[in-house]
């Protein structure tokens, strides 16, 4: 009896250590972008700051938000910060290392995870390491940087480039000085000179910079122009790196958390999942807005099928990092005109496709945005602004996002049919359901439907859920055949189910099961 009590015992232990590990090793669920500037302001200057956030980490707690993306924090002139000059320090205008510290602490206590955004693709040109390097081929600080006679930059073919989303600049080469016989390589202009990864020291620099911030608290990092460590050319000394670079923070943090920006195609980012955990999916992005718009379905799933498959064949393993727009994209409110049935079609699909779905902040609101980049990085929206003391008022110019466009959070949350409360819904469902909630190795299956139905079934030991998102402004109707007769989701205007015969409501959401 003594024995078997105690292999019981035991059985029980080992059952909870298992299921201890699996949690500290499961991604995070639904994440939040923050342009921090933008939020929330704390002291009233009109910028956005770290204790800003901190006040406002019970807003999203209650969205039901597992970690938040900040936007670059570290000392630069610009106003987005990615040009860093101080990869230890908090730019004064954001607040205090105590302050991180505290939001830091603050989010652990509320389960909520922190990353930050680290900018290593490239430093300022105000960076001490370039302040040095471009004093002369002598300096020691030199081969920090990528520096080439014109002669080599043209005999090279590489004077210019073709223009792509992450980059506009088509030629990334950039004297220093008036006089210079050298040029310098930098992928986003002038003042960001791209760092040179086949130097020792630069990689030791950087693991030292990624390693002081996991030790001072941060779950992970959202790795800035990951794609470009190295030139297209020499990609695959990107993937190498990554791989590196994870072994090297791995050492500080086992579980450590890594999202990269890789905006190329699916094909193409399949290998950098060998290093990075997780990747933006750019390709899904431009799917969900076009069949969201036109209102017609153009085979999402098979295509998502096929990019699983690209990125199972590097790292079975991979997280696909789902999004609809970040701060670098016209905002998806705008995109779809601000046509909440379309937006409401949007958040259904984010949430319910397999991934790992990050918000922009204010997307839940519905808050609009069009470039330049300044106006898809505008305030975000708390209340009314006669009573919005935190509404932040750093730019003056003219506001897409304003109380007569789009309805401040206040409102909407008093509203059981806002977009707001569209969005609460969706990720509490989502986090109940183990079918949903499954990030690792995604379960997906085609469900035929007309074109103006996205169908699809996420298979689970626990049951399968077959997931309908009406895209259109008309009611559809779908054969159910395969044995799916409870709905256990739908939104307010969803469907109903009658002899095996579904119909969808002008875009409505409706989930079954079996």
């Amino acid at each position: 009896m003594v024995i078997g009590f105690m292999k019981k015992q035991f059985f029980v232990l080992f059952l909870f250590l298992t299921q201890l590990c699996s949690a500290q090793q499961a991604p995070p669920a639904v994440c939040y972008e923050i342009f921090v500037r933008s939020f929330a302001d704390f002291n009233g200057d009109g910028i956005g700051d770290l204790n800003g956030i901190t006040a406002k980490l019970d807003y999203l707690q209650d969205l039901g938000i597992k970690a938040i993306w900040l936007t670059p924090i570290c000392k630069s002139k610009s106003y987005h910060k990615y040009d860093v000059e101080d990869y230890y320090g908090i730019d004064p205008e954001y607040g205090t290392l105590d302050d991180y510290k505290r939001l830091l602490a603050e989010a652990h206590r509320r389960d909520i995870k922190v990353l930050k955004d680290l900018v290593i693709n490239h430093s300022s040109s105000l960076h001490p390491w370039f302040l040095e390097a471009k004093k002369g081929k002598d300096n020691p600080y030199r081969n920090f940087y990528t520096w080439m006679s014109p002669k080599a930059i043209d005999s090279l073919g590489i004077a210019v480039r073709e223009r792509t989303p992450d980059s506009w600049e088509a030629n990334p080469w950039h004297f220093a000085a008036q006089g210079d016989t050298e040029k310098y390589y930098g992928l986003f202009g002038r003042s960001m000179p791209d760092l040179n990864y086949d130097n020792p020291q630069v990689r030791q620099e950087i693991y030292k910079i990624g390693k002081y911030w996991l030790q001072l608290g941060v779950d992970g990092f959202r790795m800035d122009a990951a794609k470009h460590i190295y030139p297209d050319w020499d990609a695959p000394k990107s993937h190498a790196f990554w791989q590196e670079f994870r072994r090297e923070m791995e050492t500080v943090n086992p579980n450590v958390y890594v999202v990269g920006e890789v905006w190329t195609s699916a094909e193409k980012v399949a290998p950098f999942f060998k290093g990075l955990k997780a990747n933006f999916d750019f390709d899904l992005h431009t799917a969900l807005i076009r069949v969201v718009r036109n209102g017609k379905d153009d085979s999402l799933v098979r295509s998502l099928k096929n990019h699983f498959a690209a990125y199972t064949r590097a790292n079975p393993d991979f997280i696909d990092a789902t999004l609809l727009t970040n701060h670098d994209q016209d905002r998806i409110g705008s995109e779809l005109k601000g046509a909440i049935g379309k937006l409401k079609a949007a958040a259904g699909l984010l949430l319910m496709l397999p991934g790992e779905p990050y918000l922009y902040y204010g997307e839940e609101l519905g808050m609009l945005g069009m470039k330049p980049d300044e106006q898809i990085r505008e305030p975000f929206l708390w209340d009314v602004k006669a009573t919005d003391s935190m509404r932040t008022h750093w730019a003056d110019r003219r506001l897409l996002s304003t109380d007569t466009t789009v309805t401040p959070l206040r409102m909407q949350q008093k509203d059981p049919q806002s977009l707001y409360n569209h969005y609460k819904k969706l990720i509490a469902f989502r986090e109940k359901e183990p079918a949903l909630r499954q990030v690792l190795r995604p379960n997906i299956e085609v469900f035929p439907a007309q074109p103006e139905l996205v169908a699809f079934i996420r298979p689970h030991a626990t049951g399968d859920l077959l997931v309908v998102q009406n895209i259109s402004d008309t009611a559809q109707q779908l054969k159910l055949n395969a044995g799916f007769k409870t709905i256990v989701f739908k939104t307010e205007k969803g469907g109903t189910l009658q002899s095996g015969m579904l119909q969808v409501q002008p875009y409505g959401l409706v989930v079954l099961k079996k």
